[in-house]
């Protein structure tokens, strides 16, 4: 498994948690930054797009090399 797709399988992961989950809001709270959370789905929602699209384009890339050998 390539350092490309490790990266983008665990950004996926954790942006994918933090969007579906309350952990953010929990977190974000508990340190006194509950305020950054006005913005957080404008962020999140594109980061995990990013994260599919690094995951995808690694798997393709992956896919490639083994094919051509």
């Amino acid at each position: 498994m390539t350092t490309l797709l490790k990266t983008g399988l665990a950004g996926s992961a954790v942006t994918a948690v933090c969007c579906f989950t309350p952990l953010l809001v929990v977190l974000f709270g508990l340190v006194g930054l509950s305020a950054w959370l006005a913005w957080i789905d404008l962020l999140l929602l594109p980061l995990l797009g990013l994260f599919l699209a690094l995951t995808a384009y690694a798997l393709l890339r992956q896919r490639r090399r083994e094919h051509h050998g």
